[in-house]
């Protein structure tokens, strides 16, 4: 009876002293990681981003009149600095892809001449000569002003597949692209008002 609880003490103190070792060196590790790991993100944030990518969009007067092809770079602003320039709908609609109600944008019928701008970096994007009443509740338009200009990505959002638009200089959410325009370009080009804003002739 007496020897079973010695070697039972002596076993629960081998035991104890495995547990000590261990603990110890995993906390070594540890604490060796969380160093090295604090290091690494100085560096990495030290390190300079370079200069922004360049990209090709084409100038337009507000009168619609092409003034050529510029190299220009890529605007990238942070969240609370597009928030601070924009209203919180076209903050919404331009840097998180909402979509505004329909029947309720100020430029839907808009038809005076000139040219529809980014309201967030005012690349111009489509001119009032290819504007058309869709009776969607939004502005539409048949094309683009300059395809530079603009970019498109697949939208699988909502169980729909649908072709998203955005400017190529901001990446800007401007809305959707469809295939039931009119003649001869058949496409439909359905924008927010809050991406937008027009510019007068």
């Amino acid at each position: 009876m007496f020897e079973s609880n010695m070697s039972g003490n002596r076993s629960s103190k081998v035991v104890g002293r495995r547990a000590f070792l261990v603990v110890s060196g995993v906390a070594l590790v540890g604490l060796a990681l969380k160093h090295y790991g604090s290091f690494a993100p100085m560096q990495a944030s030290a390190a300079p981003s370079g200069p922004p990518k360049e990209i090709n969009i084409v100038e337009f007067t507000n009168a619609g009149v092409r003034k050529g092809i510029v190299s220009v770079p890529k605007i990238q602003k942070t969240e609370a600095e597009w928030k601070a320039q924009l209203s919180s709908a076209a903050f919404e609609v331009t840097r998180h892809a909402d979509t505004e109600r329909p029947f309720t944008g100020e430029l839907l019928n808009v038809h005076d001449k000139g040219v529809f701008r980014c309201v967030c970096c005012d690349t111009a994007l489509y001119s009032s000569e290819t504007k058309l009443e869709s009776g969607t509740g939004w502005p539409s338009f048949w094309a683009p002003i300059a395809k530079e200009n603009v970019g498109e990505s697949t939208d699988g959002s909502f169980g729909m597949d649908r072709t998203t638009v955005s400017c190529r200089r901001c990446d800007a959410h401007l809305g959707h692209v469809f295939d039931d325009g009119p003649k001869p370009m058949g496409l439909r080009y359905c924008m927010n008002s809050v991406s937008l804003k027009f510019a007068a002739a």
